[in-house]
Formats: structure tokens, C-alpha cells, sequence
């Protein structure tokens, strides 16, 4: 809104309005005002989940030294939602197609963790809504975008369905899949992203550091994707930023460029009150939300592949919980007592859990992977020199 209003309308008026124009100029503002918002609603935002009871239910079987958090407000991730939407929809073109098909699977993943966190609260147990409705709903989401994206215009015809493969040239060499596998792929990508998110969110500010550094990662990865700028390369003809990187070059993207902006700083307001110790909890709509709009970027952008090297904590977590499940159910048998016992990978999953009944502290736990998904960011963005 802003950006149409600085611009569009009062640029050609007062020239220093111009700097709107340009993509980086607003990634700052983005990024600057969803953390500003949350720094303002942020303590209001807390004491109405208090005032109202809105407290984390810990589960049964879960460490014991979860107990003690027991009663901490949780559905913080709504704070996320707000400022993220508010600061998309202040600094980005409203006309830009990739914008809103990122917002909308945001909000609606919110939307769904919303349902499943308020259903917790009620009923005071960690059940909330049905799995299957959930992942149902999930998918139908995701499904939707997908069939929209790969099914119109919104990207070129020669890049669409072509899947980019790191370390590779994107116009030398790749998979060209038909539309409708791409979408499903793409969905799975994005209800995978969600639910892995999801997984990690158990230690405080553990799901979104990361989120933080996913959110910078692909900042860049659009920004360079869709960027218009040339360079001039040698035999004296000028290429665009992702030609002469060899990855898709996707106009209109870099707006998602904002998006990532006002994540990152949504994120780190949020972590200023999700720090250890936690004074909220996101919950599953923040969850959700931040593993979808992790998703739907690594589609739009066409670093599917990529997502499982910048994001590959969340990976680790949702594959030991696959894992220690798969391997339980095959070795399951009832003892004496009639109770069901099998073999188990880890001590307990997700894997966090499985360092603090070795003895981490929890801090020290989300300190290290947090270092090691930085460390996972870097590597995803030195893909880009490296093809």
C-alpha cells in the first residue's frame, strides 16, 4: 500500500519518493517495520494471551523438564502473522502475482495451526484437530496454489516445469516434469516444509532461528532470481544476475524479496520474546505458517532441491521422527505386562529431545543447531558458484 502511495502516486510529485521503486530500498523498510510492529504489539500481545488463559499444554510423555513450562502462553505465532502481513502488504507490489500466492498459503497454514492450537486449548490436551483432517486440509491448500502456479502464466513457459538442480547449469541440464506431478511434488514440498517446522518447534526459539536464516537465504535466492539489473560478461554482451549464475531466471520473483524481508524481521522480533526462557510459545500457527511460507518459497523461486540443504535441520528433525516411528512399529511386541514395546534410533524424537535426555542443557541444545543451520545457509547460498 505504501509502495503504491510513495510511488505510484506521489513520485512523479516529490522525487526523493523515487528510492520506492527499488526492491532492495524496500526489503529494508520490510524488514524494518514487521520488526518495529512486533516490538509494539509484542508485550500487549502476551498479556491478552495471559488475561485469557491461553497457556502451553505439555505432553505426557514428553522430558520432565518440560513440566515447568507448563501454562506458558502459546499461539504467539499469530504476532508472526500480523507483522509479516501487514509489513508484505505496506512494501510489496499488490499486483505481483508471487506475493500473494505466498501470503495466501501463509495465512491459510495459519490458519489450520490456529484451529488445531485453539482445539488444544480447549480440550487441555495435546490432541487438537485429527491428523488426517489436518494433513487433508494441508494438502488441498498446497494443492490448490500449485495446480494455480504450474497451470497459468505466472512463470515463463521455459522455466515453469523445469526443476533447477544444484551445482548444475539450469539451462544446460535439469528435469522437465509434466504439470500435474509438479504440482504434486510442489505440494509435498510445502506440506513436508510445514509439518518438519512444525516437528522442531520444541524448545524455545529452537524453529525459529532457523526460520530467521531460511528467510535470509531466500531473500537472496529471489532477489538474484528475478532482479532485471544486467552485467555486462565477457564478449561484451550483457546477461541478467540469474543468467550469469546459471539459475532460473524468474521476472517478477525478486517482490518475494520483500515477503523473505518482512519474515526475517517478523522472526527476530518474535525471538526477542521466544528466547530462552520462553515467555511465548508459537504454537502450531506459527509453525505452520513459517514452514509453509518456507515451502512456497523454495517453489516459487525453484530451489526445491536447495530447501533440503538450507533448511536441512528441519529435515534431520522430521527424518528422526520417521525414523524412530518406522523402526517401532516394525520391531513392536506386547510384554508380559500387555504394554507395547520395540526397539528405538534415538533415545526420544524429535531428535532435540533425544540430546536433553542425554544431558544437554536446553540452551546449549538450541545454541548448536542453531550453528548448524547457519552453517547449512551458508552452504545453500554457496551453491550459486558453485555449478
Amino acid at each position: 500500500m505504501l509502495f503504491h502511495l510513495l510511488y505510484g502516486a506521489l513520485g512523479d510529485k516529490i522525487g526523493f519518493l523515487r528510492v520506492f521503486r527499488y526492491t532492495s530500498t524496500r526489503i529494508i523498510a520490510a524488514a524494518v517495520t514487521a520488526l518495529l510492529l512486533s516490538f509494539i504489539v509484542g508485550p500487549w500481545f502476551i498479556e491478552k494471551l495471559k488475561a485469557r488463559q491461553i497457556g502451553e499444554t505439555i505432553r505426557t510423555d514428553g522430558p520432565q523438564t518440560h513440566k515447568k513450562k507448563a501454562g506458558t502462553p502459546t499461539m504467539g505465532g499469530s504476532l508472526i502473522l500480523f507483522c509479516l502481513a501487514i509489513s508484505t502488504l505496506l512494501w510489496a507490489d499488490l499486483q505481483n502475482q508471487f506475493v500473494w500466492l505466498a501470503l495466501t498459503v501463509t495465512v491459510a497454514f495459519g490458519a489450520i495451526g490456529f484451529a488445531d492450537d485453539y482445539a488444544k486449548v480447549a480440550k487441555k490436551n495435546k490432541a487438537g484437530i485429527s491428523g488426517k483432517l489436518r494433513l487433508a486440509l494441508e494438502f488441498a491448500i498446497a494443492g490448490g496454489a500449485m495446480a494455480w502456479l504450474f497451470y497459468s502464466n505466472a512463470m515463463p513457459a521455459e522455466v515453469r516445469l523445469h526443476l533447477q538442480l544444484p551445482f548444475t547449469n539450469f539451462y544446460d541440464s535439469g528435469i522437465v516434469m509434466p504439470a500435474w506431478l509438479y504440482a504434486i511434488f510442489g505440494a509435498f514440498v510445502v506440506v513436508g516444509t510445514a509439518n518438519a517446522v512444525n516437528l522442531t518447534d520444541g524448545l524455545d526459539g529452537l524453529a525459529i532461528g532457523p526460520s530467521i536464516m531460511n528467510a535470509g537465504t531466500f531473500l537472496v535466492f529471489a532477489y538474484i532470481a528475478g532482479v532485471p539489473t544486467t552485467l555486462l560478461v565477457h564478449g561484451g554482451h550483457e546477461v541478467t544476475i540469474a543468467a550469469y549464475l546459471h539459475i532460473a531466471h524468474i521476472p517478477g520473483v525478486e517482490e518475494l524479496a520483500i515477503f523473505c524481508a518482512a519474515l526475517f524481521g517478523a522472526g527476530i522480533g518474535f525471538l526477542w520474546y521466544n528466547a530462552y526462557p520462553a515467555q511465548v510459545f508459537m504454537g502450531d500457527v506459527g509453525a505452520l505458517s513459517l514452514g509453509g511460507a518456507i515451502g512456497m518459497l523454495a517453489v516459487l523461486t525453484k530451489n526445491e532441491i536447495v530447501l533440503l540443504i538450507v533448511g536441512g535441520l528441519f529435515v534431520v528433525e522430521a527424518l528422526s521422527v520417521m525414523i524412530q516411528t518406522g523402526v517401532f512399529k516394525l520391531t513392536k511386541k506386547q510384554n508380559a505386562e500387555g504394554k507395547w514395546v520395540g526397539k528405538r534410533v534415538v533415545a526420544m524424537a524429535p531428535i532435540h529431545h533425544h540430546y536433553e535426555l542425554k544431558g544437554w542443557d536446553e540452551p546449549k541444545i538450541i545454541v548448536r543447531f542453531w550453528l548448524v543451520s547457519a552453517l547449512l545457509a551458508l552452504l545453500a547460498l554457496g551453491t550459486l558458484k558453485m555449478r
